[in-house]
């Protein structure tokens, strides 16, 4: 019987990392305070607004392109 330690390698990625992930992100979306959070991230000033932007810009260069299925025509439900 294999251990199930908490602290146990699970191969590449992390099936409990995802899962309590995923738990997290449901458990905020559902508290109704995502149009705050989002509120409190805009930036403060027009140089952090190009910082973001620059930001942005460099990690879309590094990007090895977009992913497909953000692209992929949805097949319309019967």
């Amino acid at each position: 019987m294999q251990d199930k330690r908490k602290d146990s390698v699970e191969g590449e990625g992390s099936y409990t990392g995802s899962k309590d992930y995923n738990e997290r992100t449901k458990k905020f979306v559902q508290s109704g305070k995502v149009d705050q959070a989002a509120r409190d991230a805009e930036p403060k000033s027009e140089e952090e607004k190009h910082q973001m932007q620059k930001a942005e810009r460099m990690g879309k260069d590094r990007a090895k392109g977009e992913d497909p299925a953000l692209t992929k025509k949805q097949k319309p439900t019967s």
